[in-house]
């Protein structure tokens, strides 16, 4: 069973609520928990990595900053972008963390390839790009051994908050979406072509579909 993947869909969630359940998740798990995915949007904030450095929030807003555990600088995420957690037992699988970030790029990569669009990587820039304008951000935390935090897909959203920042701290940096692109057109689709990219990275050949937080300890 430890090959399993539970695929947890939390819909539109605050971030500061999943971003705890992440935590508490990840502390209170063993040798036995199930490693999960989490589909979820959020409500428009900006986040700042363990990192970040204040210049690179431009100009203030409305929108809240949280201040997070995460590696990376700031990025913003808001409704219309598919964001998917990757709580991982590293350890249990045999894979670094530089394994991980490698796996969930060429995950959206796949993903995008299946509707023809060529996407990349890049080695000194972690996240996904199409012509130099990053579609995907990713940011993970390791601890115990597991991971928690990911990925987050811009699909159809409204992309001006990112100018007030310096996206992952790339001053310039343009952001482009699925959406305009032939890609996925809502984040149900988009979250349905990542899971299923992923599962098959990681060799998981069953997954259990939930919904919500409230059964976080019932596998």
């Amino acid at each position: 069973m430890n090959d399993s993947l539970i695929v947890r869909q939390l819909n539109q969630t605050d971030y500061t609520t999943v971003w705890h359940a992440m935590q508490s998740f990840t502390d209170n798990r063993n040798d036995e928990t199930l490693d999960e995915i989490w589909l979820v949007e959020h409500p428009a904030v900006f986040t700042q990595g363990q990192a970040g450095k204040e210049e690179h929030i431009l100009s203030t807003s409305n929108i809240p900053i949280v201040k997070v555990d995460r590696g990376g600088q700031v990025t913003y995420h808001g409704p219309g972008q598919q964001v998917l957690y990757v709580l991982i037992n590293l350890r249990r699988r045999k894979m670094g963390v530089r394994n991980l970030v490698t796996l969930i790029e060429n995950a959206i990569i796949g993903s995008l390839n299946d509707y023809g669009i060529t996407a990349v990587a890049k080695p000194d820039a972690p996240g996904v790009y199409i012509d130099n304008k990053k579609v995907a951000s990713l940011g993970l935390r390791v601890r115990k051994g597991c991971s928690f935090h990911g990925l987050a897909l811009n699909v159809n959203m409204d992309l001006s908050p990112f100018l007030l920042i310096n996206p992952c701290g790339y001053a310039g940096l343009e952001m482009v979406q699925t959406s305009t692109l032939n890609g996925p057109k809502n984040v149900l689709e988009a979250g349905e072509s990542l899971v299923k990219h992923i599962s098959t990275l990681l060799n998981s050949n069953t997954i259990v579909y939930k919904t919500g937080l409230e059964t976080l300890n019932d596998n």
